[in-house]
């Protein structure tokens, strides 16, 4: 119900963008967030966008990183500029409100020269 694509390997200072792809009743939940984890370290929030377009950033990703929506294939984006190499993890969509909290299965972004 949440599709993640997008992660592949990119040179420091290069460009992704991720998608994820949702079911149109995750798609309408309050909350939809990307998290990511790199090996051996606890899941983080990356950024999180609300149903009427509010978002936030960590302060690890601010003025690299752009999540945005699009409500007519729901689906949500973020796009990532001037990648770092601690930016490489796995990286994880998220659906959530105060009863329901869905994950997709990941994509691996590797920043490496």
């Amino acid at each position: 119900q949440l599709v993640e694509s997008g992660g592949g390997l990119v040179q420091p200072g290069g460009s992704l963008r991720l998608s994820c792809a949702a079911s149109e009743s995750i798609f309408s939940l309050r909350f939809m967030h990307w998290y990511r984890q790199g090996t051996g370290e606890q899941r983080e929030l990356v950024a999180t966008i609300t149903s009427d377009g509010s978002t936030n950033y960590a302060d690890a990703v601010k003025g690299r990183f752009t999540i945005s929506r699009d409500n007519g294939k729901n689906t949500v984006y973020l796009q990532m500029n001037s990648l770092k190499p601690e930016d490489t993890a796995v990286y994880y969509c998220n659906g959530e409100n105060s009863r329901y909290d869905y994950w997709g299965q990941g994509t691996q972004v590797t920043v490496s020269s």
